[in-house]
């Protein structure tokens, strides 16, 4: 479920049990007006906590992930965040317009990938390669590629290492794209399958007419 609708659903059943808590504590059982207050608050809370407990117990068995599965590729989903969020700063500090294309599409790519698997957990196992290998190689590359290019002056070393690491962030671009084809393997393979399905269907269909038409010409 989308966190935004996610969160509005727990606000949306918190608030009126905050409010009916209140009611039965100030009104029900005549407790002060401070007191009906903080019960009502610990009532709404524990509601919102509630509801957010059932609905990550049910997306987590939809996903087929066992709670420690689960808490393990959060953590991991975590740091990813925060490493995509140092690679987009490298990348979009580069003034490089020759780079802006190359470097807006490795952004995407990666931005793509963590939000796929952000709303389906599952697939982090596709996905390792990019999450433990690709990922912190490119912030890296990216960060130290910034800093260099940045400075004022460039000798005929650093201006070599620079295009050499621009060569490499453009093989790396490749791996970033395979990785997300390999995240997306299953869904190709079942549209691969339905559209098998359909040309069989459609086929059986035009036979079925001809059949029809050539007994009607009898």
């Amino acid at each position: 479920m989308n966190p935004f609708i996610s969160f509005m659903l727990r606000t949306f059943i918190a608030i009126p049990t905050a409010g009916f808590v209140w009611l039965i504590s100030f009104f029900g059982f005549d407790q002060t007006l401070l007191a009906s207050t903080g019960f009502s608050f610990v009532g709404g809370c524990l509601a919102y906590f509630v509801v957010k407990g059932v609905m990550q117990h049910r997306f987590i068995k939809n996903q087929g992930l066992t709670r420690r599965e689960y808490k393990y590729i959060e953590k991991n989903l975590d740091e990813a965040k925060m490493k995509i969020n140092r690679l987009t700063k490298a990348l979009f500090s580069v003034r490089q317009v020759g780079m802006l294309k190359q470097n807006m599409e490795i952004a995407r790519v990666a931005r793509k990938i963590y939000r796929i698997t952000k709303k389906e957990p599952k697939r982090f196992y596709f996905a390792e390669r990019f999450y433990f290998y690709h990922l912190d190689s490119f912030v890296e590359l990216a960060e130290k590629y910034s800093f260099l290019s940045s400075q004022p002056t460039k000798n005929v070393e650093m201006s070599q290492a620079l295009k050499e690491t621009r060569r490499m962030m453009e093989e790396m671009r490749y791996s970033l794209e395979k990785d997300l084809q390999q995240i997306l393997a299953n869904d190709l393979d079942m549209l691969h399958l339905e559209l098998d399905v359909a040309k069989h269907n459609m086929n059986t269909l035009k036979e079925t007419r001809y059949l029809d038409e050539s007994r009607k010409l009898k």
